[in-house]
């Protein structure tokens, strides 16, 4: 009998990754006040990659609670530029600030996974992702920010790489799907070390 398998996440990227890695799971997504937890670790100034871990903990714990035996998948990623964290963009306005303050700069993306079984931290892995940003004009990136808002709001940075972000880019330094927000291969390596899927 297989293991059941479960995304603590309402992130339809990280639902679709699995899906077209023919992974049998289900979602299921967690209560978690996100802002407030990130704010409590930002005032303790815990680093970026701690804060991205915990995100994930806590999801992936929350759900894992409630389901005995499953293989419970958390996600979270942040984007540190600077020194400082980013979040999704609340306006437009928002959205343009940020590209505008990152373009000709480097930032990071850390996407972190943690996986709980009965309650009980099995595994985590934080991946890391350097991005180096173009410079583009004023009026590419207000249109970007115009054409795209649906989209990018829910996008830590304001962009989205598989989409038309891909042109705000110069140079990408690591694993594409950490900049997806999961750290695909190693989740997949993982389950197949388990059992919960085969390899």
């Amino acid at each position: 009998m297989s293991i059941p398998v479960i995304l603590a996440s309402g992130s339809q990227i990280r639902a679709q990754l699995l899906s077209q890695a023919d992974i049998d799971f289900r979602v299921q997504v967690p209560r978690v006040d996100e802002n407030m937890i990130k704010s409590a670790l930002i005032a303790e100034g815990a680093p970026p990659r701690d804060i991205a871990d915990a995100l994930a903990e806590m999801k992936a714990r929350k759900i894992s609670d409630r389901n005995p035996g499953a293989l419970v998948i958390g996600c979270d990623q942040v984007l540190e530029f600077q020194g400082s964290l980013l979040s999704k963009p609340v306006t437009a306005a928002e959205a343009l600030a940020q590209l505008t303050a990152m373009r000709g700069h480097r930032h990071k993306l850390l996407s972190a996974a943690v996986i709980y079984q009965d309650s009980q931290p099995l595994w985590r892995h934080v991946g890391q992702v350097r991005l180096h940003m173009r410079t583009a004009t004023d009026a590419y990136l207000k249109g970007y920010v115009a054409r795209n808002w649906d989209s990018i709001r829910h996008a830590v940075g304001g962009y989205k790489l598989e989409e038309e972000g891909v042109r705000l880019f110069s140079a990408i330094d690591g694993d594409y799907f950490n900049v997806l927000g999961m750290p695909l291969l190693n989740i997949l390596n993982f389950l197949a070390l388990q059992g919960a899927i085969e390899h």
